[in-house]
């Protein structure tokens, strides 16, 4: 195997591993300020209370994006879109298992020891594995199309911008497309999941979409020095002559 073949392997392998963790605890909302011991309960925008709602999948979706950006500088266009429908297939392959968990039927005994929680309270642990675990139809079809839409159109952008750039500013392709594409995913899912499949009503998938964006607009922002990090790596590994030449295929390539 190739140090390219090795390259691409393992950056698809961050990709998947993070895009699916992402989807399946995505169901989760949390509060950010509560998590953080910080009080925002009057903090607004646009006229609407915040409270920094976020999904659990923005944890670890920003890492999805800085990828995406690296596998598009070095395998362009092509190669994100080969590891983004494969994901999508494989966020699919991951949500039917989940189904087939959660209808199994659970062991008598493993009910038995898991009949009280840590505090000595009664809990039924197979309704909670359910409530936890069964990704209804509408977050399975909005997680898809959300990353789908995302992934396509962050790789369209990043490859517009390194055109009008000329292969300059690593920063301005990498986070301007990942904050582009990320309006599409913040809002897409929580739209078909939560409001059209859903019980949320309009207002709330704004107010926790705006956090959604919000969140992962500043982290894109932090975390643009890793984008030159993971680009110094790689090219002391590859070498600088096969590195320039991953690059110009990836630049010119369709």
């Amino acid at each position: 195997m190739t140090k390219k073949q090795k390259l691409y392997l393992i950056l698809c392998g961050l990709f998947l591993t993070n895009a699916i963790t992402a989807e399946i605890i995505g169901a989760k909302i949390f509060s950010l300020s509560e998590t953080l011991g910080l009080n925002f309960d009057n903090f607004s925008f646009l006229g609407m209370d915040l409270g920094f709602s976020l999904s659990a999948g923005t944890l670890n979706w920003p890492i999805v994006f800085i990828v995406s950006d690296v596998i598009n500088e070095y395998f362009g266009k092509k190669g994100v879109k080969f590891i983004s429908y494969l994901t999508a297939a494989l966020i699919t392959f991951s949500f039917l298992v989940i189904y087939l968990a959660v209808y199994v039927k659970p062991a008598p005994f493993w009910l038995d020891v898991n009949a009280v929680d840590t505090q000595g309270n009664p809990i039924n642990i197979n309704e909670g594995f359910k409530m936890i675990f069964r990704q209804g139809l509408g977050i399975i079809i909005g997680s898809i199309t959300a990353f789908l839409l995302g992934q396509v159109l962050d790789a369209l952008v990043f490859h517009h911008l390194r055109h009008v750039t000329k292969n300059k500013f690593i920063w301005l392709r990498a986070t301007g497309s990942t904050i582009v594409s990320q309006i599409i995913d913040s809002f897409v899912v929580l739209f078909i999941a939560f409001y059209v499949f859903g019980n949320w009503n309009f207002g709330q998938v704004v107010q926790v979409g705006v956090n959604n964006y919000l969140y992962k607009f500043i982290v894109a922002i932090l975390l643009t020095p890793l984008i030159y990090m993971a680009h110094y790596l790689i090219d002391a590994w590859l070498g600088k002559d096969e590195s320039d030449d991953l690059i110009h295929e990836a630049t010119h390539g369709k």
